[in-house]
C-alpha cells in the first residue's frame, strides 16, 4: 500500500471541528465533502451538536465504533496535540491537519510543531499539513473533496501538490475559465511529514494522474528528489514552480510555511538535471499543462516543421536547435511522396514550406503523411493567414 492511499482514497472520514457556523473552516469543509458527493462514510465531530447539516455528529472520535481511514482536523493549533492523542486511541493512522499556528508563526509555533512531529512518529501516523488547505481526489467511485476552498475544481488529469494552500484555492477558482482539470490535489502546508517526495511516490504509477504539477518553497531531500523525479519524468511530465528565487522571496517563504530555501542556482540545476520543467509563473505552468494534456510526450528529438511561410520556418528551426531538437532532412522516398501532395513550388525537405497559397487539404495530407512515417517524433505546424487564402470549416 502506498503512503497516501488512505488519505486520498479514504472509505471513512472523521471531520474534527465540523461546524454549523457559516464561513467557518469546519463548515466549509463539510460543505465541500457533501457537495462533491463523497461516497464513503462521513463522521462530523463536535461536542456541541447532535447533528450538523442533517448528518449525525459525535462528541469525539473515540465515540465512533467503526474503523476510520482518515481524520481531518480543523481546530485551533493549541488543541491539535490532544486531538492527535484521541486519534491514536481510536486507532486512526492518517490525518490531515488544516489548522495553522505552527512553525510558520515563529518560536511558539515551532514548539507546537515539534511536539506534533514527535507524536506522529510515536504513533506511526501519516500526516498532511499542518497549515494546509486539505486534499482532493476526483476518482469517480470516491469523489472526495477534503478542502476548504470556496469552489470545487474542474475535473481532469492533473495531480497538483502545493506548499501554498491559498494558491491551490485560487487555482481551483479559475480552473473552469482556464480550462484546466484536476484528478488529485495535495496541499502540503508545512510538510511536517508528507512532502513532495511522498506525492511523487504516490503518483508515479497512478493512472488517474497523467501529469504532475508542483509549487515548492523547499525540497527536503534533494538527492532523493533527483532520483525519483528522474525516473517519473520519463513516464509523465513534471512541471514545477520553485518559489523563493530572490533573497526577499526566500525570506517570505520562511515566514509562510517555515521553509528554508537554498540558493536558486542550486535548485535550477537540480530541476534541470532530473527532467523537471521549471516554470516561473502560474500562467506558464498551466499553459504548458494544457499543451501536455493534449499532446503525448514525444519518443525522441526528431522534429518536422510544416509552414506556409519561409521566415517562420527558419525561426522555428533555429529555436529547435537551441533546445537540441533535430530538424533532419527527410529521406528521398518521403520527399517524393510529399511532392505528390503539395503545390509544385513547395519545398519538401524539412522544414516543409507549402507556400502562401496552400490549402487546408495540402496541410492535412502532408501532416498525415509525415506523422505516419518513421522519420519524425513530433510535428510543429505553422500557419500564417494570407489575404488570398480563406479557409472555411
Amino acid at each position: 500500500m502506498r503512503k497516501l492511499d488512505k488519505i486520498l482514497y479514504p472509505e471513512s472520514v472523521a471531520l474534527i471541528g465540523a461546524s454549523e457556523k457559516e464561513g467557518s473552516v469546519g463548515n466549509e469543509l463539510l460543505k465541500r465533502i457533501t457537495e462533491f458527493k463523497y461516497n464513503g462514510k462521513l463522521y462530523p465531530i463536535n461536542p456541541k451538536h447532535s447533528f450538523i447539516m442533517g448528518i449525525k455528529c459525535y462528541a469525539k472520535i473515540t465515540d465512533i465504533v467503526d474503523e476510520i481511514d482518515l481524520a481531518i482536523i480543523a481546530v485551533p493549533a493549541k488543541f491539535v496535540s490532544g486531538v492527535i492523542d484521541e486519534c491514536h486511541l481510536a486507532q486512526v493512522h492518517n490525518v490531515v491537519i488544516i489548522s495553522s499556528g505552527f512553525k510558520e508563526i515563529g518560536d511558539e509555533g515551532k514548539e507546537l510543531e515539534e511536539k506534533l512531529k514527535n507524536q506522529i512518529e510515536k504513533y506511526n501516523m501519516t500526516l498532511v499539513g499542518p497549515n494546509c488547505l486539505g486534499v482532493f481526489n476526483a476518482d469517480g467511485k470516491l469523489n472526495f473533496d477534503g478542502c476548504f476552498g470556496p469552489t470545487i475544481p474542474e475535473v481532469g488529469t492533473i495531480g497538483f501538490a502545493t506548499q501554498s494552500g491559498a494558491l491551490a484555492g485560487g487555482v481551483f477558482n479559475i480552473s473552469k475559465s482556464a480550462r484546466i482539470g484536476f484528478s488529485q490535489m495535495v496541499s502540503l502546508g508545512n510538510q511536517t511529514d508528507v512532502d513532495a517526495l511522498s506525492v511523487l511516490e504516490q503518483w508515479e504509477n497512478d493512472d488517474n494522474v497523467a501529469q504532475i504539477l508542483l509549487y515548492l518553497e523547499s525540497i527536503k531531500d534533494p538527492e532523493k528528489f533527483r532520483k525519483l523525479a528522474t525516473k517519473i519524468a520519463r513516464k509523465k511530465p513534471i512541471l514545477a514552480i520553485k518559489a523563493g528565487r530572490s533573497s526577499a522571496g526566500a525570506k517570505a517563504a520562511a515566514s509562510h510555511t517555515g521553509s528554508l530555501a537554498g540558493t536558486d542556482s542550486y535548485y535550477e540545476g537540480l530541476l534541470k538535471s532530473c527532467g523537471v520543467v521549471r516554470e516561473f509563473s502560474l500562467r506558464e505552468m498551466f499553459n504548458d499543462a494544457k499543451v501536455l494534456g493534449n499532446c503525448p510526450l514525444p519518443k525522441g528529438k526528431r522534429l518536422a516543421i510544416l509552414t506556409n511561410a519561409g521566415g517562420p520556418g527558419i525561426i522555428a528551426t533555429d529555436t529547435a536547435s537551441d533546445y537540441k531538437l533535430e530538424v533532419n532532412t527527410f529521406s528521398a522516398e518521403l520527399q517524393e511522396k510529399l511532392k505528390t501532395l503539395t503545390l509544385p513550388q513547395a519545398s519538401v525537405k524539412n522544414p516543409v514550406d507549402l507556400v502562401a497559397s496552400a490549402s487546408m487539404e495540402h496541410y492535412t495530407n502532408v501532416c498525415e503523411e509525415v506523422l505516419k512515417s518513421d522519420e519524425v517524433d513530433m510535428l510543429l505546424v505553422i500557419y500564417l493567414s494570407q489575404a488570398s487564402t480563406i479557409w472555411t470549416y
